[in-house]
């Protein structure tokens, strides 16, 4: 074992970071170890934005080996959204020798302890934040973010979901003591006395199903909540996202030899184009744990054929926003302009519907018609996306042609408040690129209704006119309980209204944001304060990060005996 990553020096080092993550997560207050901004790096060995750039480069066209055994063949084939091949090749690992391999290191890793663990996965992602330079390159173009966003999704509030994940794991796991004596009275007779251990055990081998669009924000709370509870992980990145997994799984492997662990606790489980290996791998014996972010259909199969494994899902939903007043017009139709446009609409956290009263709202500037408010919503997006510069650095790339087909289809669907544009982005001439479309549609007309209770995924959404307040009301209930939410929001200056609308929340377990007009958006959500779904809707089954995330995915084994006077 390295002498810096002894047992007692990775927990001296790393115990400041757990106590404040475990304050902050009983606080909900602000707090994040991991810089936002670019500027921040390049001190104290991590890379600055040079060196970071300089080694994502150095990557393309190379074989990633990470030194897997069972691996049987190289893969690849990941073509950025940007336009550039990225000819990086992966191990294709043999199950059924990697497995087994995986499973062997697992009683070393819970006997370390929780503390321990959380020790080691803080060092993971200290190494990961140190390369968050390099990690922003291989996210932008892996999922079409925009750089930025790439730098600080992909990076800082990643790293935080994961440093979440840790803390939540470890707060469960000693909330149950190491050993207890225990003594019934008996009366006359002597009491009865037992000494008891209790050892929280892993549940077995955690597989992460990445997704696309957010490889590391999506898949790190499972994959630290996982490694934290004394469990082996297994990281099925998507096929076109395959590059930030596999940089993590890497780190994650070399942070834990050199803590004295078998590194085969991660491993990557890269695919050949059209395998579809992970319904494979999901319905193994030895995965005991699945975590996958996706489309409602897999993660509908997943739930019901995983049946070995405890299945975490983060599937799909109808993102609604209730438009019945406001005291700030302008601040309103800003707040919406941007999350509508935010990486194209590629968040499972986007607005897709707005429902607006036919008669129109209430403003500070006087009365607004369904009309008006959709009218001046388009502006807002023009105003924001006018440069062609400044939209590539929001809209991002679009992710995949499904997407781009979705956007292209949606003219069709009705009348068009905002028709989409092509942007050229000013350094990837290929990248594909689009502003966002608004359709206005009629809540009370059952064709119009077919189209905005579906999920529309990308840079589309629906104005739709309803007959008042309480209609809006009831359409947000009904398609929260039938298709799910990731997020509500709301506009109103009437408390009934919000009451209204925050017990439809309340009642279908779906996150709220109230009149938002500044610089907080429904669509982003902050690691240790915000949750991030609720599990109780359609749209997921599990929040990003409660106890309830965690606590299964460990159980406590129990040894006792009578005590010896």
């Amino acid at each position: 074992m390295a002498a810096e990553l002894t047992a007692p020096a990775l927990i001296a080092r790393h115990r400041p970071t757990l106590d404040r993550a475990l304050e902050t997560i009983r606080t909900r207050a602000y707090w994040s170890p991991h810089p936002e901004h670019p500027k921040a790096y390049g001190a104290d060995g991590s890379l600055d934005a040079a060196a970071g750039k300089a080694a994502f480069d150095a990557l393309l066209g190379t074989r990633l080996d990470l030194g897997q055994p069972g691996t049987d063949d190289w893969v690849g084939g990941e073509v950025s959204p940007y336009g550039i091949e990225l000819g990086v090749t992966y191990p294709h690992a043999d199950p059924d020798v990697l497995l087994p391999a995986m499973r062997a290191g697992q009683r070393a890793w819970r006997d370390a302890g929780p503390e321990l663990r959380a020790a080691v996965c803080l060092e993971i992602l200290k190494r990961i934040s140190d390369r968050t330079h390099e990690f922003a390159h291989a996210v932008m173009h892996t999922s079409g973010q925009a750089f930025m966003m790439a730098f600080q999704a992909g990076g800082p509030h990643a790293q935080d979901r994961g440093l979440e994940a840790v803390a939540y794991a470890y707060a469960e796991q000693v909330r149950t003591p190491e050993s207890a004596e225990w003594t019934k009275p008996q009366g006359k007779r002597d009491p009865l006395a037992l000494t008891k251990h209790f050892t929280p055990v892993p549940r077995g081998i955690g597989l992460v199903i990445g997704c696309n669009t957010f490889p590391t924000w999506n898949g790190y709370p499972g994959l630290f909540a996982s490694l934290a509870t004394g469990n082996a992980v297994l990281v099925k990145p998507h096929p076109r996202a395959v590059l930030p997994l596999a940089l993590t799984v890497r780190i994650a492997r070399e942070v834990l030899a050199e803590a004295g662990f078998d590194a085969n606790l991660a491993a990557l489980a890269a695919e050949r184009p059209g395998e579809g290996i992970a319904k494979t791998l999901a319905t193994r014996p030895e995965v005991r744990i699945v975590d996958y972010t996706g489309s409602t259909a897999f993660g509908d199969w997943l739930e019901a054929n995983a049946r070995q494994a405890q299945v975490y899902t983060e599937k799909a939903g109808v993102n609604t926003v209730v438009v019945e007043s406001t005291d700030d017009y302008r601040g309103m139709l800003a707040n919406l302009a941007f999350s509508l446009s935010l990486y194209s609409g590629q968040m499972c956290t986007t607005p897709q519907n707005l429902l607006i009263p036919r008669d129109g709202i209430r403003t500070e500037q006087g009365p607004k018609t369904y009309e008006e408010v959709t009218a001046d919503l388009a502006r807002a997006v023009d105003a924001l996306l006018g440069d062609d510069a400044r939209a590539a650095a929001l809209l991002g790339a679009i992710v995949n042609p499904d997407v781009r087909a979705r956007l292209e289809a949606a003219a069709g669907l009705g009348e068009l408040a905002l028709a989409s544009r092509e942007v050229t982005h000013p350094d990837f001439p290929d990248a594909v690129v689009r502003t966002p479309v608004i359709v206005k549609l009629d809540g009370a007309k059952p064709d119009d209704e077919a189209v905005w209770t579906s999920e529309c995924f990308g840079p589309v959404s629906f104005a739709v006119a309803v007959d008042s307040a309480d209609h809006a009301v009831e359409l947000l209930r009904r398609s929260v309980r039938e298709k799910g939410a990731m997020t509500v929001g709301a506009y109103t200056t009437d408390e009934e209204v919000e009451r209204a609308v925050r017990e439809v929340c309340l009642e279908e377990a779906a996150q709220l944001s109230l009149n938002l007009t500044g610089g907080v958006y429904v669509n982003q959500t902050a690691a240790f304060s915000d949750f991030h779904g609720s599990g109780g809707n359609p749209a997921a089954n599990a929040a990003l990060c409660d106890a309830a995330f965690v606590a299964n995915r460990f159980r406590v084994v129990e040894v006792r005996r009578e005590a010896r006077g």
